[in-house]
């Protein structure tokens, strides 16, 4: 039987295996490019290809190569081919093209040269033409077009062989049926499967369910081109039927002898569409009775149906980093439920977002790159057994050093720009006595963090804290280049900033629902000291977006301080009351500070008792709505007020939402009804597109301090938040009681 040169096209990162698939067919001189494998073959062994191989794309059987540096040599190439040999004239023909590195740049331009050169030349014979039907021809004829060198071949597979024939209606984001095989492939299925004793495989994400039917398929010994009722030669006229019928018979002998009723199948999802196309993808490829599939949440995965097996599965990979918190969450759970009850078993994790991997707390016995479709993946293949297990990182702490993205330029890069920081930076903030500060803002673009450095005092060895925001990206920005600058960032910051690893706090900044910004995000109360004047204030760097100390108000803290001496103080929305333990600090005669949080009073209580404010007496703290405090009989009036609100408020408790923008002239007018003649209001927001309505508040000495209350560690940032003093201007009439209009909740 005559010998040709093939050439077997699959995902990228699958070359390998397809050459081992390949060399069990009969191939010889097998070579691994890196698009597939050339190789020679006989038309039965590329048959056996079609029909047996897991991971190819495309069986390509060479009919000419020719020099093609021109269109006109192209042309002239092609028709230089007998055609008739392979294709009727009343047939029909498809022409694909792919180019690199050739004159001829315009693919399209150079398939229609090639149709034109078959069909004239079947015109100038027989006086008629084939067709054209690019989606189910007689013949697909590709052209590959390398320098000036065409390769003339038809297509042997027709559709790309990931196609097995038993899938329906994809969901969103399907793994491919070849890029399954070659996960399971590479995780070692086949040997698995082929020992002796109880086994089982589970999928807990099953999507379309292509994992487990195609670990069936391996199992059970069935050609996955055995479900395909078309090739790319069932109409070729150079196809040898009675060969392909002998395949297929020895096919359907092989999964007749299987004896795999003893391997466990388990696919789960928490989407019913999901196990439904599972279910009734099983049922086409034969498996209906093999492959349980059943709806369950990832929390409720049952433990392993037998003592030893596989867990394959396909996890999201999360298109965004604002999606990171909620990933990591599903990455760690799959990683408790593995350690919990799968002990014993071998696991296969494909992911596109490879730090995602660290979550499971198992140490990889082994990786390898994939693609799937352009997106590089990584296989994480893992033993589950104990001595592998890693102890659990806790949320928001610096990811484990990663050498590789440490030893990148840009890693170098940022760390440069860092030193450059925190020596300016730290020499200013030592010379101010100024213990926590920002040392970087943002300052390169692409690496889009604040950094920030706490400590109880200036003392060179005094324990400091880091901690990290990271902003998420804007949608233009490409994921991937994201995560690898995140790498690089996280691997420095340690060793730069001289701060241990475990003192690394990191949290992604994204735009929050209205109120959120406050929210609790863990549970761990772990309370480090902080020094800012003199003055200790607790903060936190765990549980909650923000720490409790906002570095950007050290300068209208330390306004508060000097000019509080003698007077009442009232903080309103006062959080972590930092600006009422300043204005103890400068003798205030009495402070009272409001909020609705329970949670941050105590911390405000905590503050003053830590700095030897106690009496109760003196200083007050009323968990109330601001709003309806504001709207009560004004019994006391306050010689100097901080009013600090969030940009929007909608919490269940209030009874009304804030708009710090609609709303402020009505919320100012409001607290001035608490000043007391003379007094100072100090008004600050941080919504960064406010604009004060300065006809709204006509009548008012206000005085923009903005750039005043800007510390030089926020430079970069001065929309970080704006300040105004307000005064009622003494011999101004009183006005009546403005009544606070903000939108009622429904």
């Amino acid at each position: 039987m005559p010998v040709h040169s093939l050439y077997v096209t699959a995902p990228a990162g699958t070359a390998d295996l397809l050459a081992e698939e390949l060399s069990a067919c009969g191939a010889t001189r097998v070579k691994a490019e890196r698009g597939g494998v050339a190789c020679m073959g006989t038309i039965e062994q590329a048959y056996r290809a079609c029909l047996w191989s897991r991971v190819a794309n495309r069986v390509l059987l060479e009919v000419a190569r020719f020099p093609a540096p021109t269109p006109e040599a192209l042309y002239d190439g092609v028709r230089a081919v007998a055609w008739d040999e392979h294709l009727g004239v009343d047939g029909t023909l498809a022409v694909e093209c792919t180019s690199a590195r050739s004159a001829i740049t315009h693919t399209q331009f150079a398939a229609l040269k090639v149709k034109d050169a078959i069909v004239d030349q079947f015109r100038e014979r027989f006086g008629r033409r084939p067709s054209v039907d690019v989606a189910r021809p007689d013949v697909r004829v590709n052209l590959h077009l390398d320098g000036d060198v065409a390769t003339l071949a038809i297509d042997l597979s027709g559709n790309s062989l990931h196609r097995r024939g038993y899938r329906g209606a994809q969901g969103a984001a399907p793994l491919k049926e070849n890029l399954a095989a070659a996960v399971l492939l590479r995780a070692g299925w086949p040997k698995l499967a082929a020992e002796d004793g109880d086994l089982g495989f589970v999928d807990p994400m099953c999507g379309a369910g292509s994992l487990a039917i195609e670990a069936a398929l391996i199992a059970n010994d069935v050609a996955p081109g055995m479900l395909r009722n078309e090739f790319g030669f069932s109409r070729w006229r150079g196809h040898d039927e009675a060969a392909w019928q002998r395949l297929r018979v020895e096919a359907a002998e092989r999964r007749a002898a299987a004896r795999a009723e003893r391997i466990v199948f388990r696919a789960y999802d928490r989407d019913a569409g999901a196990v439904r196309a599972t279910l009734e993808n099983a049922a086409r490829a034969g498996f209906a009775k093999r492959i349980h599939a059943e709806r369950r949440a990832l929390a409720e995965l049952p433990p392993a149906p037998a003592r030893r097996g596989l867990v394959a599965v396909n996890p999201p990979y999360g298109e965004r980093l604002g999606e990171m918190a909620e990933l990591e969450q599903t990455y760690a759970l799959l990683g408790e439920k593995l350690k919990a009850g799968y002990v014993g078993w071998q696991a296969a994790v494909l992911t596109g977002n490879p730090p995602l991997g660290r979550e499971l707390e198992l140490k990889a016995k082994r990786t390898h790159t994939l693609f799937n479709g352009p997106l590089e993946c990584r296989l994480l293949r893992f033993d589950v057994e104990p001595k592998y297990f890693e102890e659990k990182r806790a949320r928001g702490a610096l990811p484990r050093f990663d050498a590789a993205a440490r030893a990148r330029p840009g890693a170098e890069m940022f760390a440069n720009r860092l030193r450059k920081n925190r020596s300016t930076l730290g020499d200013w903030a030592r010379a101010e006595g100024i213990a926590c500060y920002r040392v970087y803002d943002a300052d390169m673009p692409e690496y889009a963090f604040s950094i920030d450095v706490y400590a109880a005092s200036t003392a060179p060895d005094a324990a400091r804290f880091v901690y990290v925001q990271e902003y998420a990206p804007p949608a233009t920005v490409d994921p991937a280049r994201a995560r690898g600058r995140r790498e690089e960032a996280f691997s420095v910051i340690p060793e730069t900033l001289d701060v241990p690893r475990e003192r690394v706090h990191v949290r992604t900044r994204r735009k929050q629902k209205r109120g959120a910004q406050y929210g609790k995000v863990d549970a761990r109360g772990a309370l480090e000291i902080a020094m800012e004047g003199g003055l200790e204030l607790y903060v936190n760097f765990t549980d909650y977006l923000d720490t409790g100390l906002f570095l950007d108000h050290r300068p209208t803290r330390a306004r508060i301080r000097e000019i509080a001496a003698g007077k009442s103080f009232l903080n309103l929305f006062s959080y972590t009351a930092t600006a009422s333990v300043f204005a103890a600090a400068g003798g205030a005669r009495a402070t009272t500070s409001v909020d609705l949080s329970s949670t941050y009073l105590d911390w405000a209580r905590r503050n003053f008792e830590r700095n030897g404010f106690a009496d109760p007496a003196r200083h007050r703290f009323v968990q109330a709505d601001v709003l309806a405090w504001l709207e009560e009989p004004a019994r006391e009036r306050y010689d100097l007020i901080f009013l600090d609100p969030p940009t929007l408020s909608r919490s269940k408790r209030m009874a009304k939402q804030l708009d710090v923008q609609r709303d402020h002239v009505e919320l100012i007018r409001s607290t001035l009804l608490k000043l007391a003649p003379g007094g100072l209001l100090i008004f600050s927001t941080n919504f960064r597109k406010f604009k004060l309505d300065a006809a709204g508040l006509a009548g008012l000495d206000v005085n923009d301090v903005t750039a005043a209350t800007i510390p030089r560690d926020f430079a970069r940032s001065p929309r970080i938040h704006q300040c105004f003093e307000i005064r009622v201007p003494s011999g101004a009439t009183k006005t009546p009681r403005p009544v606070l209009s903000v939108k009622r909740k429904a």
